[in-house]
């Protein structure tokens, strides 16, 4: 049996009991995004363009504003530059003026957590957050249905020792802050050398 088939229905995912993690108020987390380059956007914009190469975009085909929209972050820097600077291994400082931010969540938030046995029990593996990324948007799709009270997935990184990714849905952007507690842009020459150290210990180079 393959370890990461097409998703079940959605009838057959609500009998599956959901493993759930609520991340309380007060918990940290951080997040890289382009304030340049074709598609500028502010610390806290949720993408209501979708799916694109996102793995966990639950939008409908084809590609479209919607009224479904994600935003991506990760319980730790350098798991958001393992996870953002991927494709090339490098940490692009001047790259669309990227800037890294973080924020405290100001409410409750509660996510499917895929990096237990949910996701063998549904009939896949970790694969889920590794394989096929329209796969895993068809598996976002159904669980985004199946559980209407979750607000998106946390699943563990496959760029960053498994350290825990995620995906918040605009179920819930009202956990999202009003101002952040860190904000700085990647060519900040005080972050130099934490970015050298961070790209060092992924392997990544740095520019």
């Amino acid at each position: 049996m393959a370890k990461f088939p097409e998703p079940p229905d959605v009838a057959t995912l609500v009998a599956i009991p959901a493993d759930l993690t609520t991340l309380p108020a007060g918990t940290e987390l951080w997040r890289i995004y382009a304030r340049g380059g074709p598609h500028p956007v502010l610390w806290n914009t949720f993408r209501s363009f979708g799916p694109t190469l996102g793995r966990f975009d639950h939008h409908f085909e084809p590609p479209r504003i919607q009224d479904r929209a994600i935003l991506y972050c990760a319980d730790s820097g350098p798991t958001c530059l393992a996870e953002v600077f991927q494709d090339t291994r490098t940490v692009d400082r001047g790259a669309h003026d990227a800037w890294i931010v973080a924020f405290e969540l100001a409410e409750p938030l509660t996510l499917l957590e895929l990096g237990g046995s949910w996701p063998t029990r549904a009939g896949a593996s970790q694969a889920i957050a590794s394989g096929q990324r329209a796969r895993a948007q068809r598996w976002a799709r159904n669980i985004y249905e199946a559980y209407p009270d979750v607000q998106g997935v946390r699943y563990p990184s496959s760029m960053n020792g498994v350290d825990p990714s995620i995906a918040v849905w605009e179920r819930g952007a009202s956990a999202l802050p009003s101002s952040p507690e860190f904000h700085r842009s990647l060519l900040d020459p005080a972050l130099l050398t934490p970015l050298r150290n961070a790209a060092a210990d992924l392997g990544y180079g740095i520019v």
